[in-house]
Order: C-alpha cells, then sequence, then structure tokens
C-alpha cells in the first residue's frame, strides 16, 4: 500500500488538469473521448447526461458524506478496499483491470480520491479523466505523455507501507 504523508497532501488541493464550474462546461470538449470517472457526484451527472464512463470509480460518498446520488452501477463491478490517504495494490490492480476491460465500476470501500493518481498512469493516452474538485467544480485531464510524467511525480511524495 502507498500513504501520502499528511506533510505532502496540500500538493494534491490544487487541480490535476483543467478546471470547470460544472460538466455542462465540458459535454462538448469530451464528445468521442474515452472517459474515466472518479467520483460519486460527477459520476452521476455524466450519466444523467446520458454519458457512460468507461471506467467509473466512487465510493458512495461525497465530500466524506454519504451520497445521495450514487451513481447506477455500468459493467462489471469491481470492490476493493483504499483508506483515506492511500493507494492500496488492490485499487491499483482493479484499476488496471478496468483499463482492460471496460466498462467497470470500481466500489471503493474507503476513499477513491487518489484513485486519479494511478488511472492517469495507466490510461491511454487521449483518454479523459473527471474529478471533482470541492466547492469548486469540475476538473477535466486529458491524458497524455506530461499528465503522466505529472502522476508518476506525484507518486514519489507516497511512502510503501505494509498493513
Amino acid at each position: 500500500m502507498l500513504t501520502l504523508p499528511e506533510e505532502h497532501r496540500k500538493l494534491f488541493q490544487e487541480p490535476f488538469g483543467d478546471l470547470h464550474r460544472n460538466i455542462d462546461e465540458i459535454v462538448q470538449k469530451i464528445s468521442g473521448a474515452t472517459i474515466y470517472s472518479v467520483g460519486d457526484v460527477v459520476t452521476h451527472n455524466l450519466r444523467k447526461r446520458g454519458i457512460t464512463p468507461a471506467i467509473a470509480v466512487v465510493d458512495g460518498h461525497t465530500m466524506r458524506s454519504p451520497c445521495k446520488r450514487m451513481p447506477v452501477v455500468q459493467g462489471e463491478c469491481i470492490r476493493v478496499r483504499n483508506p483515506a490517504g492511500t493507494l492500496t495494490d488492490e485499487l491499483i490492480s482493479a484499476l488496471d483491470h478496468a483499463i482492460r476491460h471496460p466498462p467497470v465500476t470500481v466500489i471503493v470501500d474507503g476513499e477513491e480520491d487518489l484513485a486519479v493518481i494511478p488511472l492517469v498512469i495507466a490510461a491511454p493516452e487521449g483518454a479523459v479523466v473527471l474529478y471533482g474538485q470541492p466547492h469548486r467544480g469540475i476538473v477535466l485531464r486529458v491524458v497524455n505523455h506530461e499528465a503522466k510524467k505529472t502522476a508518476r511525480h506525484f507518486l514519489t511524495h507516497f511512502i510503501r507501507t505494509d498493513v
């Protein structure tokens, strides 16, 4: 398991992509792309607009409160454990599997926020990763060489722990 030390958590408060106020601003921009969503509200809002992500990563919560808009599960469903502030091998393995066998919904027992990092690393170039930025909007990250390089750099701030 990879654990993000408390002193490095501030690095992940800034958007890892282009910030938009709401999903309506990006619907045209993502047309025809392979879409991966992280977060219950983002996933719900995509499906409400008829867009089914190839991978949806959800945890049943929004801003640490139960989500009243739990999205409908599409395709294969994989349940994984991932405590807050971590990236478990189980989550990373599930994301790798999901990329090879979409559509997949990954339901996380714990927190899914950091799943964006391994998702960007594993995703094919040209894919789009969407996730919510609390109180600010939705982040759109196009997967390219630079995105993968930045995601790998983010991983250098984690510590490997055995729990």
